[in-house]
């Protein structure tokens, strides 16, 4: 019996060596039945021979256009050919085994969705940075990653279904995303992958923790980890996620929350700590403004 064509998608923007080593890891892995897309995001045109002498498979689909992690990935989607998408950030390192961990997981019930693996940080390989997630709260719009800095350990290792799957490594059934449709770009970085997690359950698919497949992640390699980058989108993701997935009551009662108690919290902690820089690209998140 033949294993389903899996198609793994990354999106490259202008980070040549760490896509490269993803694809060097891709090679090395023993699954069979691989399809690679790398989207070059942003693209000058240079690095399509580079992909190819690391993975000569691998399909490079070059967009002029920054199109965030979204539609980057979108624009993988419309190109694959698997029956299983794989979605994986170009700064991680997968293990082998990893592909066949995830596979199976959707084997236990034609109502698994969605699959993440264990991730660890790639620059501390005993500490675990995702384990499943909590679900987001209606009024803080805030949640807990499980397993997060803590050392990994037996406690990490049992599957669970999960309300939401990780963005440096998410597998999803085709079926789903064509029932579902694809991810929303109006978020071009951060929360993309909860709303899209948040869709796929509300239409009848569980989600799932697998602890057998593992994955290494070189964390917010592509905007730094604390950055004006990171800080505006995240910001401005968390606003659009709970206006998009709870009722105008709920919305209404975290906006109290978010602009009377989070956000002067949040611009008294940068004062603090002397990150002045942070403040601007928060507060226009947080007015709808544009990135300066």
């Amino acid at each position: 019996m033949s294993l389903p064509k899996v198609t793994l998608i990354t999106v490259n923007y202008r980070q040549t060596e760490l896509t490269c080593k993803l694809l060097d890891s891709i090679k090395i892995n023993s699954y069979p039945n691989l399809e690679t897309i790398v989207v070059d995001n942003g693209s000058l045109n240079e690095c399509n021979d580079i992909f190819k002498s690391h993975l000569p498979t691998v399909k490079v689909i070059s967009s002029t256009q920054n199109l965030g992690f979204a539609g980057g990935n979108n624009l993988g989607i419309k190109s694959s050919t698997g029956g299983f998408l794989f979605f994986i950030n170009n700064d991680t390192v997968l293990t082998d085994g990893l592909v066949e961990a995830l596979i199976s997981r959707f084997k236990i019930s034609d109502n698994v969705g969605g699959v993440s693996p264990k991730i660890k940080y790639f620059d501390s390989k005993e500490y675990v940075q995702y384990a499943g997630f909590t679900e987001v709260n209606s009024w803080t719009g805030r949640n807990e990653t499980i397993g997060k800095n803590q050392l990994d350990s037996d406690a990490f290792n049992k599957p669970h279904q999960t309300p939401y799957l990780h963005g440096a490594a998410m597998m999803i059934k085709r079926e789903v995303i064509e029932k579902v449709g694809l991810m929303h770009e109006e978020y071009f970085l951060y929360y993309e992958e909860l709303d899209w997690c948040s869709h796929i359950r509300k239409s009848g698919y569980s989600l799932w923790y697998e602890p057998t497949g593992l994955i290494y992640h070189k964390e917010s390699a592509s905007v730094g980890k604390m950055s004006p980058l990171k800080i505006y989108y995240e910001t401005r993701g968390r606003l659009l996620f709970m206006k998009r997935n709870y009722s105008a009551l709920q919305f209404n009662f975290f906006k109290f929350f978010f602009y009377f108690i989070s956000m002067p919290t949040k611009l008294l902690e940068f004062i603090v700590k002397s990150q002045f820089y942070l403040t601007m690209p928060y507060l226009n998140a947080a007015l709808g403004k544009k990135l300066n």
